[in-house]
């Protein structure tokens, strides 16, 4: 039987360049994109390619465009779910081998790291990396999970890890709270290196320290409040 592997993509007004990262996936996957209520020309950029198209009526957050992607993944029966960045950021080639290791190893999600190869780590620009740091600490107080790399975006799961994970925060701190479920519901996981390409474009969209208080907010709130 085929394995059915879908990549969501959730997108927001990243009508310049999701289509190049669309294609950039090449064939074999069932591409699911969350357009999580743009304003720029997103839909029309993807309009011919051969992929799922669902979008959020108004804007609720990356969290919340992952969990839809996720939901009709697993009605459709995905026996493998990758998280994929719109704005090309990650490397197409990684998500071959993270699948491997689910396929060869007792894993049930694989997440992406910047932090275990020197050539991907000296390619996180300087300020970025002091950034990263700084919420590997905060992330493992508040989770118990010590990554290396704790708000990587790109990770690949099976469908135990897509029944289990049920994300509540719709924004920013959905990063966090997948690691919390990993921990609550005893997912077997594993760090793989990943190479992250920094654009000009990529950086500018990039999170500041206001946007990681938020995120420190959000995550103890759910913890201890929720």
């Amino acid at each position: 039987m085929t394995e059915k592997i879908f990549v969501v993509i959730p997108s927001y007004n990243e009508g310049k360049v999701v289509r190049q990262t669309i294609r950039s996936l090449g064939d074999g996957y069932n591409v699911v994109l969350v357009d999580d209520a743009s304003t720029d020309d997103t839909i029309n950029s993807v309009r011919d390619l051969p992929i799922y198209y669902l979008r959020h009526d108004i804007n609720l957050g990356q969290g919340a465009a992952l969990q839809t992607g996720m939901d009709f993944a697993h009605q459709h029966g995905a026996d493998v779910v990758v998280h994929f960045d719109a704005d090309g950021q990650h490397n197409p080639a990684d998500i071959e081998k993270f699948i491997n290791i689910l396929r060869t190893q007792e894993i049930d999600i694989v997440l992406g790291s910047r932090f275990l190869r020197e050539e991907d780590l000296v390619a996180i620009p300087r300020f970025r990396r002091l950034l990263l740091r700084v919420a590997r600490i905060i992330n493992g107080l508040l989770t118990g999970m010590w990554l290396s790399d704790a708000h990587n975006g790109f990770r690949v799961m099976n469908r135990r890890a897509l029944a289990a994970i049920q994300l509540k925060e719709n924004r920013m701190a959905h990063a966090s709270e997948i690691l919390m479920q990993i921990r609550r519901h005893e997912l077997r996981y594993i760090e793989m290196p990943t190479h992250i390409i920094y654009t000009d474009y990529s950086q500018v969209k990039g999170q500041r320290w206001q946007g990681a208080i938020d995120i420190i907010i959000d995550v103890f709130i759910n913890k201890y409040f929720r």
